[in-house]
């Protein structure tokens, strides 16, 4: 598996064991879906920093950063600690 569909793995990981969502595939909309509502988006933030240590300010709070587990998956990848992330994501070997 890639490195890119590792990380999207976890975090769709972490959509089902711990915020107990299930997200049908990694482009399925969140919010148009109603799979994200107000407190999962905030657990999800949690979440993010327990697992990749993201810290999330008020200007990554954009729709669009959180908006699909690919599109998530590009804002840690963006931010994520290199220690956080899978082998060739760390090497710059993004998808």
């Amino acid at each position: 598996m890639s490195s890119a569909g590792e990380l999207r793995e976890r975090i769709a990981g972490v959509f089902s064991s711990v915020l107990n969502l299930d997200v049908p595939s990694a482009d399925t909309d969140l919010f148009d879906t109603g799979v994200l509502d107000s407190l999962a988006f905030v657990e999800l933030l949690l979440q993010l920093e327990r697992e990749f240590g993201v810290t999330t300010s008020v200007e990554d709070l954009e729709v669009d950063n959180f908006r699909s587990i690919d599109r998530i998956a590009e804002f840690v990848m963006a931010r994520a600690p290199a220690s956080r992330l899978p082998r060739l994501v760390r090497c710059g070997a993004r998808e």
